[in-house]
């Protein structure tokens, strides 16, 4: 009864309902529906996880050119950076452009739905050194406090020597798993601040053959 008064007093029919809830009423409604769907896009990208490309070496043989990963972007919201972790960052040194604040939305937008690439750089490599540490390589051996660290068995461990060099403080010192031929924190882009942190590489997304979690053990 409820249903039929409902029928009475807006004076549609059964026909003209099927009507607006049918092909017509889902194409109306697909601009919308588009929308959302950039909108949801857009904001897990930005604010939660984002693919990258593997573009060089120097992470070998962990991470091999042309591969994917994906990377939690939320996870520093609510802890430290860790020994290990494998994380991507912008360069520290790059300058930023003063774009203006439209610009800057635009550049959002329009970076965040992949229609345009960031004017910066990013860089993944894998974090050895914490704030307060002391960092030391020698005869092919990380040495941390003075200490020997035993290092991942992936970890190209041929490389020259260098340090000891205290970690700055909301700083850490990152260096590529193929440590003979990697631009990390031994050189031009010195240690990385928290602020330019991107986020952690958590799962090796491409190609098919090679998915795995990126462990940080």
């Amino acid at each position: 009864m409820a249903l039929r008064r409902l029928k009475e007093t807006t004076g549609e029919s059964a026909d003209d309902h099927q009507e607006h809830g049918g092909f017509l009423g889902f194409f109306r409604e697909l601009p919308g529906l588009i929308l959302v769907a950039f909108v949801l896009a857009l904001l897990i990208k930005t604010l939660l996880v984002q693919a990258f490309y593997i573009p060089s070496a120097s992470m070998v043989p962990t991470l091999l050119v042309g591969d994917r990963v994906l990377v939690n972007k939320l996870v520093y919201d609510f802890g430290l950076p860790q020994r290990n972790d494998i994380i991507v960052f912008e360069d520290p040194n790059a300058a930023e452009a003063d774009r203006g604040f439209f610009g800057g939305i635009w550049d959002w937008l329009t970076e965040g739905l992949g229609f345009a690439t960031a004017a910066h750089q990013d860089y993944i490599k894998r974090v050895v050194g914490l704030p307060g540490e002391e960092i030391q390589l020698k005869g092919g051996h990380l040495f941390i406090d003075g200490e020997r660290f035993l290092e991942p068995e992936d970890v190209e461990l041929d490389f020259e020597d260098f340090g000891p060099e205290p970690v700055k403080e909301d700083h850490v010192f990152v260096m590529g798993d193929n440590r003979a031929n990697s631009d990390d924190s031994r050189g031009g882009l010195g240690q990385i601040p928290y602020d330019k942190i991107v986020g952690k590489a958590s799962v090796l997304l491409w190609p098919p053959s090679r998915v795995e979690w990126l462990s940080d053990d």
